[in-house]
């Protein structure tokens, strides 16, 4: 019964202390963050990470996405695909130059100097959907941007660690070719279902004599986006979007989205940010400091310029480029 107090501290913990975030002016996935941090083994260790909790924040992650898939202004989306593409490229060029001169003032090789700024090109589509949607600006020119550039950003950075792997690391080498070809097979099999498939899927399926048939369809869709996205390399998460996206375009749209909101932000998605606080730790930290502070900095700034420098480039004014 062990995993019914871990649920009952998360949630009431990640409420409480959202609230205080949101308070503070802060979104309210700051304050889910930090309580997985402080519940969790770098601090007070009351929640460790298991088979549960891994499972729980999967489906959260997963129906955060699709949420905000659902909520996307596809429309706005189109028109803002210069511009995220321009602030994915931006923000992954400083970065990655930006890691690859601290890790070499700081003595790393040239192999793991390329590695640290690879990792620092990432972003997280997750945690920028949650904070656009809590700010209320999931739908403006600026949230449109951004989110758009997080997905293009998530595919190429994958496919450079994929390069970078198949260059300097252990396993089998990685056919280039192969990888872009299976997500552009993604990319084009998601829209292909999103047109044909998924409004004939709900128009048949939704009426059926059982109880919530159109929200369970739409999970159907994606669980199925998901799976196809993993199958093909690229993140579920990104096949979770597009099933959003997909089942948005259709007369459900209301209709899912109002029933699955309270069951996906009641318990899932709370776990799901949490979970993200029980993998930090502390350890050797201390005997770091110079070269954590100087990491975060570089961080924070090479991404903050690189996506502002891509938005200014595609007509953007300099506060919204900011």
């Amino acid at each position: 019964m062990e995993f019914i107090l871990t649920l009952l501290l998360i949630l009431l913990s990640t409420k409480l202390v959202g609230d205080l975030a949101v308070r503070l002016g802060q979104p309210a996935v700051l304050g889910k963050l930090i309580v997985g941090i402080v519940l969790g083994p770098a601090v007070l260790g009351w929640i460790r990470d298991g088979e549960f909790i891994h499972f729980m924040s999967e489906i959260g992650l997963l129906l955060l996405m699709f949420i905000a898939g659902l909520e996307t202004d596809l429309d706005q989306l189109r028109r803002s695909w210069k511009s995220s593409i321009a602030v994915a490229v931006g923000g992954i060029i400083l970065p990655l130059f930006g890691g690859m001169g601290i890790a070499e003032l700081f003595g790393f090789s040239y192999m793991h100097a390329l590695f640290l700024g690879a990792i620092l090109s990432a972003t997280s589509v997750s945690i920028s959907a949650q904070v656009l949607k809590d700010m209320n600006k999931l739908n403006s020119r600026e949230g449109s941007t951004i989110l758009g550039a997080a997905v293009v950003d998530d595919i190429l950075v994958v496919i450079m660690l994929a390069v970078l792997m198949s260059l300097f690391g252990e396993g089998e080498s990685i056919s280039l070719g192969l990888l872009i070809g299976k997500k552009l097979l993604f990319f084009a099999v998601a829209l292909l279902a999103g047109w044909l498939i998924v409004p004939r899927m709900l128009k048949w399926l939704a009426p059926l004599k059982v109880t919530e048939a159109t929200v369970s369809i739409a999970l159907v869709i994606c669980f199925a986006y998901s799976w196809f996205a993993e199958w093909t390399g690229m993140a579920g998460i990104i096949g979770a979007f597009a099933a959003g996206i997909a089942v948005s375009q259709t007369n459900y749209k209301h209709n899912v989205q109002e029933k699955l909101e309270p069951i996906a932000y009641a318990m899932f998605v709370p776990v799901f940010f949490v979970s993200i606080g029980l993998n930090v730790s502390f350890e050797g930290v201390g005997g770091q400091i110079g070269f954590v502070v100087a990491l975060s900095i570089v961080a924070v700034l090479s991404k903050l310029l690189g996506g502002a420098l891509g938005a200014r480039l595609t007509g953007f004014n300099n506060h919204s480029s900011i």
